[in-house]
């Protein structure tokens, strides 16, 4: 007993010596809840959150014990090594651990670590080979037809079920690598939710910040001082009134007061129309050189950047607030985000392919998937221009300007670049809580930030985006349990979990690395956005048809080909010609529908393919 006792200690001090490393229970039987509890049978029996087929628990007796039972989803387990494997008795989602019959009655302490994601395949996650073989022929055919490149990484019951990529790293350059699982993507405003939210919630479960404090009892008086804005007609007392106000959750919720963006970096920049004007003065203007200096100058200019509206009284998606929310983590955490972020949650959980300026930090261009071509000069439908304007392929350099030039390349609008296989992994840390030894989110904290903050709409937590009343159904599909909750990047991006089917899925393009579309528009401004694989959305829906289900869906799935083929001729402009991008992407439809015709030896695909084609000339 005495050598079980030792090799227990031992197991527990190499656990406990490691850095950060916490439980997501330790609890100590009998009485786990330190007080004998009126109902006497929860008194011998704590939940944890864990996957079938993985897990270990770890126990330490003291008191005198000699004797005790364990029981984990009614199984009987070994408790005579200090080190228990448990992956033969627990279940996906909530497990049950019973101590019984301690002898005598001193104490059974129980650690139990986290599950961490193990490599698995498509049936574990009970998900359809047909369902991927869609998934998979739509992107290669778009691909075929134009469009940029693609990765996809799939997560079911802690288990990665799914995993590839597609296409070349730039399409301007047919020479270039060819992209591959660990290719880095910049993630644009997904970073806002694996950086800044990550971030809070930890410091949140840490008890060191509550988010409804004031921003100007964190940063200061200096927050109060805000320049005269020609957005603005507000007074200088109305507008210290405003601020005054203002909360950790506001600025979360998007529902501070802010303007969606403000070219920090852009001396001509006239915030009367919010773009580019010659001879326009810029009051907030910092400089372009993406210096730790014009870092700090950022941070002075956004203290004095005034609201554009009164706080709580609407939600208006900004940038700006994850930019202010980043300088709020480093105040409070005393570290630079991605110091923050690489010590709390990288370097934990053994993520290898994400960073912000990759370029820095070990990678080089070939390692990452190119951006836009033109560099920023177009955006939005619009020509942009001012000095230090990029105009080369963007390879590894963060895309969104104010990151670039103002934030040198660490901000928490943008500026994180990863692969889909560590963003997936650090996204499904939301639907536990932490990774194996390592405590990172409380549950209600978790639940605080993916739940509802708008009584008139479900599609915002805080800073998560939610899937509500099919409110972000264009992302997440239609079939996402209301409280899915993840976020979209502009270059791109997706990440999306469903709790209610412990579900991840990670999915990045790079569409902004295609020819611009003229006449401009500011909805598709690039080539890449007329194409299916661009709408994030057709993944999530497709992968859910027949998911848990044993039943062959090739048939629903050709009906629904089908009609995508037929919808995507709809979608081309009037008078588009054969070269505009939505005729290409009505063009790859119609190839898919006549390869799974011949796949399947289905005459009346082959027949829609021909009459589709016939519409198209």
């Amino acid at each position: 007993m005495r050598r079980i006792i030792l090799a227990l200690m031992m197991s527990i001090c190499i656990l406990t010596s490691a850095e950060g490393g916490t439980w997501q229970k330790h609890v100590s039987f009998p009485d786990w809840k330190g007080y004998t509890d009126d109902t006497l049978a929860m008194n011998s029996m704590v939940s944890f959150n864990f996957w079938h087929g993985q897990g270990k628990i770890y126990f330490k007796t003291s008191g005198g014990v000699k004797s005790f039972r364990a029981f984990v989803n009614n199984k009987s387990i070994d408790t005579s090594s200090s080190e228990c494997d448990i992956s033969g008795a627990t279940v996906d989602g909530i497990n049950t651990l019973q101590v019984s019959n301690i002898e005598p009655r001193g104490n059974v302490e129980v650690f139990i670590p986290y599950p961490v994601v193990i490599s698995g395949s498509p049936e574990d996650g009970g998900i359809r080979p047909e369902s991927l073989e869609l998934i998979e022929d739509i992107i290669s055919s778009d691909i075929a037809h134009g469009f940029s490149s693609a990765q996809l990484a799939i997560i079911r019951n802690g288990r990665l079920v799914y995993s590839n990529a597609w296409g070349r790293t730039d399409t301007s350059n047919p020479d270039s690598p060819k992209v591959t699982r660990n290719t880095l993507y910049d993630l644009a405003s997904v970073t806002k939710v694996l950086s800044v939210n990550y971030a809070v919630q930890k410091l949140m479960t840490d008890g060191k910040i509550d988010v409804d404090a004031k921003i100007v009892d964190v940063l200061g008086r200096e927050y109060l001082d805000s320049a005269k804005a020609p957005y603005s007609n507000a007074s200088a007392k109305t507008m210290r009134e405003w601020k005054s106000t203002v909360t950790i959750r506001d600025v979360m919720c998007h529902r501070a007061g802010y303007s969606p963006e403000i070219h920090y970096h852009d001396k001509n920049y006239d915030l009367s129309t919010f773009q580019h004007k010659d001879g326009a003065i810029n009051p907030f203007y910092t400089g372009i050189d993406g210096s730790e200096e014009t870092r700090a100058k950022t941070f002075r200019a956004i203290l004095h950047t005034p609201l554009a509206y009164k706080p709580r009284t609407k939600i208006a998606y900004s940038d700006i607030d994850y930019m202010l929310m980043c300088f709020v983590v480093e105040k409070i955490s005393g570290k630079r985000l991605d110091e923050y972020l690489r010590e709390n949650f990288w370097k934990p959980m053994g993520l290898s392919h994400m960073t912000y300026n990759p370029l820095k930090n070990g990678f080089s261009p070939d390692d990452c998937a190119a951006t836009q071509i033109d560099g920023n000069t177009t955006t939005r439908g619009t020509r942009v221009k001012y000095s230090g304007l990029r105009d080369y392929v963007l390879r590894g350099e963060v895309h969104d300007e104010k990151a670039y030039h103002s934030m040198a390349g660490i901000s928490g609008h943008a500026g994180l670049f990863s692969n889909v296989e560590d963003a997936a992994v650090l996204l499904s840390a939301m639907l536990t809580g932490g990774y194996d030894g390592h405590k990172f989110f409380s549950r209600n904290v978790i639940d605080t930030f993916t739940s509802t903050q708008d009584k008139s709409s479900g599609q915002w937590g805080l800073g998560w985006w939610r899937e509500g009343d099919d409110a972000r159904a264009y992302y997440f599909g239609t079939q996402s349990a209301s409280w899915t909750f993840g976020h979209q990047g502009f270059t791109g991006t997706m990440i999306m979990a469903d709790p209610s089917r412990n579900l991840v899925i990670a999915y990045f393009t790079n569409k902004l690395n295609t020819p611009a579309v003229l006449p401009l528009s500011r909805k598709k401004t690039f080539s890449g956005n007329w194409y299916t694989v661009s709408t994030l959305g057709f993944v999530p829906q497709i992968l859910a048809v027949g998911m848990d289900g044993r039943e062959d869906v090739t048939a629903q799935l050709c009906a629904l080909i089908s009609d995508m083929a037929e919808g995507s001729l709809k979608l081309i402009p009037k008078g588009a010609g054969k070269n505009h991008p939505s005729f290409r992407n009505a063009e790859s439809k119609i190839d898919v529908i006549t390869k799974w015709g011949k796949r399947y030896g289905l005459d009346e695909l082959k027949e829609k393919a021909v009459k589709l084609r016939g519409m198209l000339r």
